[in-house]
Parts: structure tokens; sequence; C-alpha cells
């Protein structure tokens, strides 16, 4: 019989990798479902019971911006986590949140120049890149920050 000739080839370390879901993450996901089922049904109960008045035209933006900030959520931390090196750590649930509040204040704002027929692409277009512009600078500002770790 042979001897065992078994030869392995060292095993290189694996990079890094860092954790599917970060602990703070998973809260956000949760208020995420509170604030989308909140806001739409609230919008619903408004839309199917209330009479077109002042006040409730305000709630109307109050509970649009919460429903689509709080739907957009998952998908905003998805591109987040898609998008994000692996070498890099995730940004925080408060950078998630603050990009689906850019997201809502959109639509709501959409929404409110939609209502005097103000609103054509030209306007959205603007709008949107201004937010864009305003977080691509928010996020050069805390990448740069030295008392970040990494």
């Amino acid at each position: 019989m042979a001897a065992n000739t078994d030869v392995r080839r060292p095993r290189r370390p694996r990079p890094e990798a860092r954790p599917r879901t970060p602990p703070d993450h998973i809260g956000m996901s949760l208020a995420a479902v509170l604030l989308a089922l909140s806001g739409w049904a609230g919008l619903y109960l408004l839309i199917t019971t209330a009479q077109p008045y002042a006040g409730p035209r305000w709630l109307f933006f109050v509970l649009l911006h919460i429903a689509v900030s709080g739907t957009v959520l998952p998908i905003v931390r998805y591109l987040n986590v898609r998008f994000t090196p692996v070498s890099r750590p995730l940004p925080p649930s408060g950078v998630i949140v603050r990009q689906s509040v850019w997201v809502g204040l959109f639509v709501v704002t959409c929404a409110w120049l939609r209502m005097p027929r103000a609103l054509n692409w030209g306007i959205a277009f603007f709008i949107a890149l201004a937010f864009i512009v305003v977080e691509v600078f928010l996020r050069l500002r805390e990448n740069a920050d030295p008392r970040q770790p990494g």
C-alpha cells in the first residue's frame, strides 16, 4: 500500500467579510415597516373620509411623506449594501434613514407642485438633482471626517 500522499495546499486567509445585517439596520427595518403601514393606512383613511379643506391637505402631505419614506427605506438600504465596497463599513442607519427621507421629501414636493399644475419634468429633474447634490456633499463630509474610524 502506498503511504498517504494527501498534500493539501495551505489555506489563504479569507478577506474580512462584514456582517450581513448590522444590529442598527434590524431596528431600522422594523421602523420602516411601521412607518409604511401607518402612513399608507392613514392616507387611505384620510382620502376616504375627509373633506378637502386646508387641515386635511397638510395632513395628506405629512402622511404621504411618512408612507413614502417608510416604503423606500428597504430599497435605499439594499442599494447602500449593494454598492458599498466590501473593504468599507456599511453606512450607519442614520444615513439610510436620511436618504429615504430625501426621497419622501422629493415625492411630497412634487405632489405639492402638482396641485396648482406647476410641476413638469424639468422642475422635477432639478429638484431631484438638488437633493442628490446635497446628499453627495453630506456623504463626502462624513467620509472625510478624521474623527471617524476607518
